[in-house]
C-alpha cells in the first residue's frame, strides 16, 4: 500500500505567493460547462413521431473564453451557471417550448442559435469587458446521442 504526503503548511497569500502571481498568464482560456433542463414540445410539419407532443431532458454544453482577471479566473463557474439559469433555465425548464419560445419550429437547431442569442447578450452585459468574455460553443443534446452544434465561427 502507497504512502500520501500531507503538506506541512498550507501555502499562506501575501507570504508564499503575492498578489501579482495569481494571474499566471495572459492568454485566452476556455472553460465548459454542462447544464440539464426538462421541457416538452412538438414539431410542425414534420412526418415523423416528433409531430406528437414529447418530452426531453435536454443537455447543454457551454464553452465561453476570456482572459483572466487578477487573480487567474476566466469567469467563475458559480456565474455561468446564474448566467444559464436566468436565461435559459428559468425560461425553459418544464415548460412546453412551443408556447415560451418564440415563433419557430422547436428544432434543436432553431433552439441551440436562440440559446446563443440569450447568452451570448447575459455574458455582454454581466462580465468585466477587460476579460472578452465570449461564448464559443454551444451543444444541445436533445437526446443521448442527438445533438445540434453552434460554433463562434459559424455566427460571425
Amino acid at each position: 500500500m502507497g504512502t500520501y504526503r500531507i503538506p506541512d503548511k498550507l501555502q499562506e497569500f501575501g507570504k508564499d505567493i503575492k498578489a501579482d502571481q495569481l494571474a499566471y498568464h495572459g492568454r485566452r482560456v476556455a472553460l465548459t460547462k454542462e447544464f440539464t433542463f426538462d421541457a416538452a414540445h412538438h414539431l410542425h410539419l414534420y412526418d415523423g413521431k416528433c409531430k406528437n407532443l414529447h418530452g426531453h431532458t435536454y443537455r447543454l454544453v457551454v464553452t465561453v473564453s476570456g482572459y483572466v482577471n487578477e487573480i487567474g479566473l476566466v469567469i467563475d463557474f458559480s456565474d455561468l451557471k446564474r448566467i444559464y439559469q436566468t436565461t435559459i433555465e428559468d425560461k425553459l425548464d418544464h415548460q412546453y417550448l412551443n408556447e415560451v419560445l418564440p415563433a419557430m419550429n422547436t428544432s434543436a437547431e432553431n433552439m441551440v442559435v436562440w440559446m446563443w442569442e440569450q447568452l451570448e447578450r447575459a455574458l455582454q452585459v454581466e462580465t468585466d469587458a477587460s476579460q472578452q468574455i465570449r461564448l464559443e460553443e454551444l451543444v444541445l443534446y436533445e437526446t443521448p446521442t442527438s445533438r445540434a452544434t453552434l460554433k463562434r465561427a459559424w455566427v460571425e
